[in-house]
């Protein structure tokens, strides 16, 4: 028994083994795209009988699709509605306007018929 020496002493592990056999992930990805046939092409859904296509981070219509909208129209809808955005925001602003000027009336009409009703009752004490 040794007197200032460490009594423990583990056991070495082992070396692990390789998480995967294949060596596939040493390949490059045009390697794996021609041994694997990767190359999937651009994603395509079906919507409403309606073909689209995932392209540049969006779904565009496919062409040629009878009943689908044309990039033209759907711009002429994208201004048409921002054009109907822009008059109802304007319309609210409107509304507010209108019902604040309806309010700080309203409250004057109260003031003047209080002041009207104290002169009347001065009025009337004085006969």
């Amino acid at each position: 028994m040794p007197l200032f020496g460490n009594t423990f002493s583990p056991k070495k592990t082992p070396p692990r083994k390789s998480a995967s056999l294949s060596n596939l992930h040493n390949l490059d990805r045009s390697t794996r795209e021609v041994e694997l046939g990767l190359d999937y092409g651009t994603p395509t859904m079906n919507l409403a009988g309606q073909s689209l296509k995932f392209e540049n981070g969006q779904w565009i219509a496919e062409t040629g699709i009878s009943g689908g909208v044309d990039r033209r129209e759907a711009q002429r809808l994208r201004r048409r509605n921002q054009q109907l955005e822009e008059e109802n925001n304007l319309l609210r602003l409107k509304v507010d306007i209108l019902l604040d000027m309806l309010s700080e009336t309203t409250a004057e009409s109260h003031l003047m018929e209080k002041e009207l009703d104290e002169l009347r009752s001065v009025s009337r004490r004085r006969k």
